[in-house]
């Protein structure tokens, strides 16, 4: 007679004399997995523990402000729109939106504590909101100290803002081996002037600083007054010494530019000339492809075309321009004159990032 087994914990095998029916198998496994099933189970708060909390959260909210205090939250958080509430840092993205909502569907808030209902408000971030909107200076000092860190990292020298955001108009130059180009843009983004001039191949040899000053000065002559100078500053890098000589070339040109058109320096001590990093440029118009920025020429190309097409362009070039200016595009089909191209792109960003209000970036968001 064939005698049923089980291969036992401990490895052995224990028989049995009877044949076991599925409730005899079922009772051993049971027996066997005892100690799993017999584990302590993790406890979930109660939803009774979780409205505790929430009200504790909110009575303690309306201790930490007085009653004006309150009164005045609560009438910004009442009377709001999605859209002024979005102000507030605190309260952009899908809080704003919430809280609209509930305010629609169950009526003004009466306290403090009933922000705390609204979904995804959380102690501490309730407390951030009604400090941004008791103090909105705050948030002024916050935005301005963003973007002096900005400015920092996009032009050289340092300049006040309220220099910048008093500028009139501005000469953006970009400079390589062959040629300067430059581009006079008021704050408008009007194109007064917009041209090109070819020099002598100084970086084919060794030429002294007078020879520089022979060449750039003409150049230099023929450039509008305008509030500042706004040079491209180059991003090649020096670890890399094949491009040494260029390096020097540009340092050179950009030294002789800063004295020939920092007219009043001695006697002010004010800049007029700066330079912008043309990579925050490439990024400010999308033109970078990893460390390098493509040529801009489709960009300036659509810019052109806009003046013409649309009652709004983003960059106005004068009715008794554009044809001039287009002829001038059209003859760098065949030879990329690049300097043209950033010349103009710089001068726009220099306006839209430096001297306008910049947007909120969607860091913020």
């Amino acid at each position: 007679m064939n005698v049923p087994s089980v291969l036992t914990a401990g490895g052995r095998w224990r028989f049995f004399p009877v044949p076991i029916g599925w409730s005899s198998f079922q009772a051993l496994h049971n027996s066997c997995c005892r100690k799993k099933s017999t584990a302590p189970k993790k406890s979930t708060p109660s939803v009774a523990f979780c409205d505790k909390t929430t009200k504790e959260a909110g009575k303690a909210l309306d201790k930490l402000f007085s009653s004006e205090q309150q009164a005045s939250i609560l009438h910004v958080l009442n009377t709001a729109s999605n859209n002024e509430l979005e102000a507030f840092k605190s309260l952009r993205g899908r809080k704003s939106i919430n809280l609209v909502e509930h305010r629609k569907k169950f009526g003004p808030f009466q306290n403090l504590e009933s922000l705390m209902d609204v979904p995804l408000f959380q102690y501490k971030t309730t407390v951030q909101i009604c400090n941004s909107i008791l103090c909105p200076e705050t948030r002024v000092r916050k935005r301005k100290s963003q973007e002096n860190r900005l400015l920092k990292k996009l032009i050289k020298p340092e300049i006040e803002r309220e220099r910048l955001k008093a500028v009139n108009s501005i000469v953006s130059i970009v400079f390589g081996t062959r040629r300067i180009a430059w581009a006079h843009l008021d704050r408008k983004l009007t194109v007064l002037d917009w041209q090109h001039k070819e020099c002598c191949q100084l970086v084919r040899g060794t030429y002294t600083s007078s020879v520089y000053l022979e060449e750039i000065s003409p150049v230099v002559s023929k450039m509008p007054k305008a509030d500042f100078y706004v040079l491209e500053k180059t991003g090649l890098s020096l670890q890399n010494s094949t491009l040494f000589p260029i390096l020097l070339h540009l340092h050179i040109v950009e030294a002789m530019l800063y004295a020939l058109l920092n007219t009043t320096f001695a006697q002010s001590g004010q800049h007029q000339v700066l330079s912008m990093n043309r990579n925050a440029v490439g990024k400010h118009f999308q033109l970078m492809l990893g460390d390098s920025r493509t040529s801009g020429k489709e960009l300036v190309k659509q810019f052109l075309s806009d003046a013409v097409l649309k009652e709004e362009p983003r960059v106005f070039f004068p009715s008794d321009k554009i044809i001039h200016y287009r002829h001038m595009f059209s003859a760098t089909d065949q030879y990329r004159i690049e300097e043209l191209y950033d010349s103009l792109l710089q001068a726009v960003a220099f306006y839209e990032l430096a001297v306008f209000d910049p947007e909120p970036s969607n860091s913020d968001h």
